[in-house]
């Protein structure tokens, strides 16, 4: 069998065959490029603050404007896959990718710099989110957890290497080479790995045949219209993001007002992330066996259990082991939402409606960075910070015991 040329199963079967773990390692090597968006901006901050001789308030905008587009990215593009299948939107997502970090390079503003990383970079980076795991989802059924917990972990590798990537190179050449080499990179590698990912699913994604001694995941059925559900799942996004924001977005700062220094806090935050690769992994074997919606359950219980220990424990070493359990803890509620939605919801629809839960837990991290800000100017401290996370994690754990009683016993329609 050619690396490039994979087949399908000797039967004649589709999901879990060779050529759905391909496509898999494909889509993750996309998402490690693609997602060099998403940590392009926070690393470069301190340069682009110090040249265009602002404030760091103006100089963390562009990375505002990137979320905003990450987010409206993931629902569009989302629209686009189930229209077009992943190639076509991929290759125009590599194409603003270069174009963004090329302009970027060029800018000589703040305001043109963060309009180009929103409009270019954001949404670009979102085609390797969202819509990937929608995707990937398509050909996969017995280990459709553990596909898509690994598409999801592009994004959090691509946090591992490029900053040390980055870093290097502003510190030799300039923060604007650093951006055209991203821009090099992104356009020549992502292209023709899209173009390996154009077979399109032969039919509609419920009529593939499966692979050989393959029991079939029967969808489920809830006593929900297919708004209310997704208006459900979207507020449980919202929930469990801004809980997961606090620690996400304020350690670092934390560890600074308690004198433990900013680098203590990047440490924690890099330990996080860590955690939050190998909880990804572990969620989605997991849900192969309980379901999307246990899963969300038990990560958000323990996502919470973590935020109640940050408010006792707040010594140097008892910090680093809590940030260790929280990104153990979190890292697989989101990619889950992907899994819930190809559960309950019909598989044709799956580009924009994973895009749109994905699109509302961005508003929720965003959010929750804001208010977590907010609660620290009015209060002066982080403790009443920590309790309003913990308050929005209890409603997304509502959230996610209301889909479990609703769950009626699964018809015998495919996933």
């Amino acid at each position: 069998m050619s690396f490039f040329n994979p087949q399908i199963n000797s039967d004649g079967s589709y999901l879990d065959s060779s050529y759905s773990w391909f496509r898999l390692t494909m889509s993750v090597l996309i998402s490690v490029i693609g997602s060099a968006g998403m940590w392009a901006a926070v690393v470069v901050l301190p340069a682009v603050q110090a040249e265009f001789g602002i404030d760091r308030s103006d100089a963390s905008i562009p990375y505002t404007t990137t979320m905003v587009g990450f987010a409206l990215g993931n629902f569009l593009i989302g629209r686009l896959v189930d229209r077009f299948g992943i190639a076509l939107p991929m290759m125009g997502a590599a194409v603003l990718l270069g174009a963004g970090f090329a302009l970027g390079a060029l800018s000589g503003n703040i305001w043109v710099f963060a309009l180009i990383q929103g409009l270019f970079i954001g949404v670009g980076s979102a085609a390797t989110f969202g819509p990937l795991i929608a995707d990937i989802s398509h050909w996969f059924e017995r280990r459709r957890g553990i596909a898509v917990a690994a598409a999801a972990s592009g994004n959090y590798l691509a946090g591992t290497i490029w900053p040390l990537i980055l870093k290097e190179v502003i510190a030799t050449e300039g923060w604007r080479e650093a951006y055209l080499l991203v821009a090099v990179v992104t356009l020549i590698v992502m292209t023709p790995m899209a173009l390996l990912l154009r077979r399109r699913l032969p039919g509609h994604v419920a009529e593939l045949p499966l692979a050989a001694g393959t029991t079939p995941v029967i969808r489920r059925q809830i006593n929900l219209s297919p708004r209310a559900l997704q208006i459900l799942l979207c507020t449980a996004g919202i929930g469990c993001c801004v809980a997961m924001s606090m620690p996400q977005v304020h350690i670092v700062a934390y560890c600074a007002d308690l004198g433990f220094g900013v680098a203590a806090g990047a440490q924690m935050l890099s330990v996080m992330l860590a955690g939050g690769i190998v909880s990804r992994l572990a969620s989605g074997f997991l849900a192969d066996r309980i379901g999307g919606v246990r899963t969300v359950l038990l990560g958000s219980f323990l996502q919470c259990l973590a935020l109640f220990l940050y408010i006792p424990f707040n010594g140097l070493a008892s910090l680093y082991i809590v940030s260790l359990v929280f990104g153990l803890s979190q890292g697989g509620i989101v990619p889950s939402y992907a899994l819930i939605v190809r559960e309950y919801l019909p598989a044709r629809e799956a580009g924009q409606r994973v895009g749109l839960v994905i699109m509302m837990t961005v508003v929720g991290m965003a959010l929750g960075g804001w208010m977590s800000g907010l609660i620290y100017d009015l209060t002066g401290s982080y403790q009443a910070a920590f309790i309003n996370g913990i308050a929005w994690n209890m409603l997304n754990m509502m959230i996610m015991a209301l889909l479990l009683w609703r769950t009626r016993e699964p018809s015998m329609a495919r996933a």
